[in-house]
């Protein structure tokens, strides 16, 4: 179990622990802004494990004030989509080993933001700048990479199955941090708490999507196993751009 905080990572293994005694659950220290975090966690996993079945890549900020990783990346694109794709990259041999003589699945968590994304979806030229777009919009960007980078990396390891699903809106802690404007102020205040489903609803379709039936590589799924061929959703021109710009920012990136 990755986390960037180690106190509520333990914590979180610990109360796994106390439900499930003799579980086989750890804590991984892990900062998805920072490219040197993710390289040491991937080491951590490929030095412990021989096989890997299942990766959800399920970090995530939202409409927080501007500021810039350590690789100068906003960081909310830097956090919610490059973090994973590297991570994904990493472990990317191990998923594929462990497919040779067991199913293996990769969950994108997305969300339901793409279906209000502007004109210009995803602008590039923005995604190491804090100059341009709001906060919530940002956000916005980089859910719509998580959406469309499974796409196309279903195209290039079809051994491995690979989606993206909007969990719905669910009481987590993204609605309870700093707000970066107040669009995202209002989103947290009062648009949410009229929303917001409890975790032990939220995390429903995530976990179909790991370990259920029916579930097709490359697609994008609603709660709960709904795929929606809409929009964005089905934007293939978009999902290349975005698995081309990603693939340039990650040259180089090896452990």
């Amino acid at each position: 179990m990755a986390a960037r905080n180690p106190e509520k990572g333990h914590e979180a293994v610990a109360d796994i622990k106390r439900r499930v005694p003799g579980v086989a659950a750890a804590f991984l220290e892990l900062d998805l802004s920072s490219f040197e975090s993710v390289k040491e966690a991937a080491r951590t996993v490929l030095a412990c494990s021989t096989r890997l079945d299942i990766l959800m890549l399920n970090a995530g900020l939202m409409g927080c004030p501007p500021q810039l990783t350590k690789e100068g990346y906003e960081i909310q694109m830097g956090t919610n989509h490059i973090g994973h794709a590297l991570l994904l990259k990493l472990l990317t041999p191990l998923l594929l080993q462990t497919s040779s003589s067991h199913p293996v699945r990769v969950v994108s968590l997305a969300s339901s933001a793409w279906k209000h994304a502007g004109p210009e979806k995803i602008q590039f030229e923005t995604l190491k700048s804090l100059e341009g777009v709001t906060p919530v919009n940002r956000y916005i960007q980089s859910k719509v990479a998580n959406m469309l980078y499974p796409q196309e990396f279903a195209k290039h390891y079809p051994q491995l199955t690979i989606v993206s699903v909007d969990p719905g809106d669910v009481a987590t802690q993204l609605f309870s941090r700093e707000p970066g404007d107040e669009q995202m102020r209002y989103l947290q205040t009062e648009l949410a708490p009229k929303r917001v489903r409890p975790v032990e609803e939220g995390v429903v379709n995530q976990l179909w999507a790991a370990t259920g039936e029916g579930v097709t590589s490359g697609l994008h799924y609603g709660p709960v196993g709904v795929y929606e061929p809409t929009g964005l959703a089905i934007d293939t021109e978009l999902a290349k751009k975005v698995w081309e710009w990603t693939q340039k920012e990650l040259e180089g990136q090896e452990i």
